[in-house]
């Protein structure tokens, strides 16, 4: 990663966190909260999406976008990767393979003129759910392996520890150890860091499990079942759309896991109780 000099850059990332004034019952006090920036993801000189995500492990969030949106199929066609900071935020560009790029351009080219959608590169009904591969078949770990990383992670969120106000995902071994934790104001992009961490440290997705702080969408099974983790474990609700997608795919839906309690929707023969 290099940081490059552009008119206006600070050349540094801004905080995660910003002070501020707020007022409560008992009066004025200074309050922590989460800064978000715009951040351009751009492929080969073409600008892609821009997202509001927290300014922290940038590279990892590029690269696990790149991987669980499809843009990419392996790490090793990501050849280069660049921050651009800008006064009005952040522009990551990738260099990636020109195979890669000739379908992105495909994809971008059928979007042409459109103004919003509400899921990132598509166009129509027919895009939004990918075609997967099912997940193999692999061992199952203890749900005691669940709680031993809920109570790590309440450990090893700083960010959400001083605001109270982003998503943390955690990667856990089976035996409910974490190995790494990423956070940010959205929840996508909190599961794209982490896979983006998984890819870049080379560890397999299917040797544990990822845990997230929020609820389970569809959208959240999508991107795990596409890099290969096979579990995956909210402390919140999935969706119904969710729990369909995690079936047909073979991934182990977990929802509300607290201290003392888990509900699996999906292929619970991962998990053994």
């Amino acid at each position: 990663m290099r940081l490059c000099d552009l008119p206006g850059s600070s050349m540094t990332l801004p905080s995660p966190l910003v002070e501020t004034a707020a007022r409560g019952p008992s009066g004025m006090r200074m309050d922590s909260v989460p800064e978000e920036v715009p951040v351009a993801l751009s492929y080969n000189g073409i600008s892609h999406v821009v997202m509001l995500a927290s300014p922290t492990d940038l590279e990892d969030f590029a690269l696990g976008f790149s991987l669980s949106e499809g843009i990419l199929a392996d790490p090793s066609e990501l050849y280069d990767l660049d921050l651009e900071i800008e006064t009005r935020g952040v522009v990551v560009q990738m260099r990636i393979a020109e195979a890669r790029f000739a379908e992105l351009k495909n994809r971008r080219r059928a979007l042409a003129g459109r103004t919003g959608c509400g899921l990132c590169g598509v166009e129509s009904l027919d895009q939004v759910a990918r075609t997967l591969a099912l997940l193999p078949a692999g061992p199952a770990i203890a749900a005691a392996a669940l709680h031993r990383a809920l109570a790590q992670l309440q450990q090893k969120q700083p960010l959400h520890a001083s605001t109270g106000g982003v998503h943390a995902a955690a990667w856990a071994d089976a035996a409910g150890d974490l190995l790494a934790v990423r956070e940010d104001v959205g929840r996508h992009n909190a599961l794209d860091k982490l896979i983006g961490a998984l890819a870049k440290d080379r560890r397999d997705p299917a040797a544990g499990f990822a845990l997230v702080t929020s609820r389970a969408s569809f959208e959240m099974v999508q991107k795990a079942a596409s890099v290969g983790i096979p579990i995956l474990a909210a402390v919140s609700a999935p969706t119904a759309y969710a729990i369909r997608l995690a079936q047909e795919v073979g991934l182990a839906l977990a929802g509300f896991v607290r201290q003392g309690r888990y509900t699996i929707y999906s292929t619970p023969e991962r998990i053994e109780t």
